[in-house]
């Protein structure tokens, strides 16, 4: 089965204490759907081509189906709604090949 992703790139931060509080729910409702931590720098980033240095995550999961049930699930929308505007980011879920 091929493995699932979250791929986020941080386009600003305008909050800092709303994005540590969202990372402290984020984080058990991720790893509660087996979600593991592959990326998260905003400092060792060396961009190429049209690449930017922004804030990085990249999360693996068992499954392309796990990682949307990941995202839909009850506590991780709870941590969004604590993040609310605090950031603007590119948001995506990618199967592995």
């Amino acid at each position: 089965m091929k493995k699932g992703y979250w791929v986020v790139a941080y386009r600003s931060v305008t909050d800092e204490d709303a994005l540590k509080e969202y990372g402290a729910l984020a984080g058990p409702a991720i790893r509660e759907h087996g979600g593991q931590m592959l990326v998260r720098t905003a400092e060792a980033i060396e961009p190429r081509e049209s690449g930017l240095t922004q804030r990085t995550v990249v999360i693996e999961f068992e499954s392309f189906a796990r990682a949307v049930e990941t995202y839909e699930s009850s506590a991780y929308q709870k941590a969004l709604q604590v993040l609310g505007t605090a950031v603007e980011r590119d948001f995506r879920i990618v199967e592995g090949v």
